[in-house]
């Protein structure tokens, strides 16, 4: 009986995928968080501490501190701090002792967004992150720290509100929220609703 040849099976084409060698598990890095590095003149730790009081999540995780060698440079007592490393509901931070550089100055360039539940945490939020800070500043959410990092305070509801440039329901919130310095929910969704 003869047997039948088979056909050679087709060439794979070779995908990107296929053509990547995965690197053994061991050899691959794992993911890293990504945190800012907020720079200071020496106010690194007092800032620190500030924002993990603020923060029911927040903690202090590590104080680095200057050493004798680069004194030349730094022109830091050893011994004194160099960075905090800490930590705001799971976001990580790090503030550096950098020392006055005139063009390392915080501005609203570059603002932390703390999205809050209710009006409750708005207004906590809002008067603790304020404390001190330039009252100037404070717009549509938007505050200055004592420190004059930018934060913005914000209801989850905003992203429903704004999604639709287009309806007459986000022109509305979006009018009110521009006449606003502590966002005030209630007002927002009356204005939101036509009310």
């Amino acid at each position: 009986m003869a047997t039948k040849k088979r056909k050679p099976a087709p060439a794979r084409k070779k995908t990107a995928a296929r053509a990547v060698k995965k690197a053994p598990a061991k050899a691959r890095a794992t993911v890293q968080p990504v945190g800012p590095c907020l720079w200071f003149d020496n106010e690194a730790e007092a800032a620190a501490k500030f924002y993990v009081s603020v923060f029911r999540k927040g903690k202090i995780k590590q104080v680095s501190r200057y050493p004798d060698a680069g004194q030349e440079i730094h022109h830091r007592p050893a011994g004194s701090v160099l960075t905090v490393d800490f930590e705001l509901n799971g976001t990580p931070f790090m503030a550096l002792n950098g020392g006055p550089m005139p063009q390392f100055k915080f501005n609203e360039g570059i603002s932390f967004v703390v999205t809050c539940a209710n009006q409750k945490e708005v207004d906590y939020y809002w008067e603790r992150l304020g404390e001190g800070g330039d009252p100037r500043a404070q717009q549509c959410g938007w505050l200055k720290d004592k420190f004059g990092v930018s934060w913005q305070i914000v209801p989850e509801g905003m992203i429903r509100m704004l999604k639709d440039y287009k309806s007459p329901r986000t022109v509305r919130a979006f009018t009110a929220m521009m006449e606003m310095k502590k966002l005030d929910i209630a007002a927002l969704e009356a204005a939101y609703a036509g009310q």
